[in-house]
């Protein structure tokens, strides 16, 4: 993806716009992808309420190209709150693309008239973007997180018994685990290259630190890359495809497979039992994970149904029945 070949016959503005992206930013190329969509949904809107295609012609097919800065300059606050009611009624968008899309939006005008050589007026400073639903991450259970420890096999079983524990212990994004290089490995430390190239220092516990050993002994000496921690069979940097089918063939051995389980559930499994068996600081845990904001992190602090049970029993209440005396409460 990261040729950024659907670029192809789009506007100059949009280019320079993905370029800022990556270099200032330093957003990821999946997240650039999708600005990119984004964008490109809001300039067909632009082509299909002015009038600039056949009626008769798919949303999806419409070329913007042709969509000028001029354009831009034009779109009122009114004309986004509209594109806004569009994506809703017409395009059946849920809530919490709504307002990825909105904020995708907002991102795109700040940068043509702040950081960008049109300095075009931002017509939408003061757009509201509609709330996202809040919904509980998914993750494994602690049970489940034993029990697809205990399943690994395989020839490369020490290899994928470490990628796992370095998922559930650490919290690791897909991405961070593949590019972890043996010099990241600091006695009892893991540095990390989170998003935007920041970089965050994760300590070891000895579940990950025995793991990283016994992987060690029988890691595969590559001449290719040998920076690499994780290695493929054919000696190269284990792609984060090959993770994503360990991960997979897993979770099916203990029953989750086609469950929308995969990696990043992983991390979501990690953050939620640090915090509910860890007793860990949400702020530290903002921390471990490479979050830039709180606001993150605090998805992860939902009541499991083990502790509004444990709460449950713990009212002063909770032993009056009809058959005991209410007055010794």
């Amino acid at each position: 993806m990261n040729s950024r070949d659907y670029l192809a016959g789009s506007p100059d503005y949009v280019r320079d716009f993905t370029f800022y992206l990556e270099t200032i930013l330093g957003r990821s190329d999946k997240t650039i992808y999708e600005y990119y969509l984004d964008v490109r949904t809001f300039l067909r809107f632009l082509k299909f309420t002015n009038n600039m295609v056949p009626e008769d012609t798919e949303y999806t097919e419409i070329e913007v190209g042709d969509v000028t800065i001029e354009m831009l300059k034009e779109v009122t606050l009114d004309d986004v709150y509209n594109y806004m009611h569009f994506i809703s009624s017409e395009r059946q968008n849920a809530s919490n693309t709504r307002a990825r899309k909105g904020s995708s939006l907002r991102v795109f005008y700040k940068y043509l008239a702040t950081k960008s050589k049109y300095r075009i007026e931002n017509p939408i400073a003061s757009l509201e973007i509609p709330s996202g639903k809040k919904t509980l991450p998914k993750h494994l259970s602690l049970e489940e997180s034993i029990d697809i420890l205990k399943v690994i096999e395989g020839d490369n079983k020490a290899r994928d018994y470490c990628i796992l524990t370095l998922f559930l212990n650490c919290g690791l994004r897909l991405a961070e685990l593949v590019g972890i290089n043996v010099s990241d490995i600091r006695k009892d430390s893991l540095r990390v290259l989170g998003k935007g190239s920041k970089e965050r220092m994760i300590y070891l516990n000895e579940a990950c630190l025995s793991a990283i050993r016994d992987y060690m002994s029988v890691r595969p000496v590559s001449n290719k890359q040998k920076e690499a921690f994780f290695i493929s069979r054919n000696g190269k940097r284990i792609s984060r495809r090959r993770v994503q089918q360990i991960v997979e063939h897993n979770l099916e051995l203990i029953g989750l497979d086609g469950m929308g389980y995969s990696t990043h559930k992983l991390r979501h499994t990690a953050a939620t039992l640090l915090f509910q068996y860890g007793d860990v600081d949400i702020r530290v845990l903002k921390d471990i994970l490479g979050h830039e904001s709180i606001n993150t992190t605090e998805i992860y602090t939902h009541v499991s149904n083990k502790q509004m049970q444990e709460a449950a029993s713990k009212s002063p209440l909770s032993q009056v029945s009809k058959e005991k005396d209410a007055a010794q409460y």
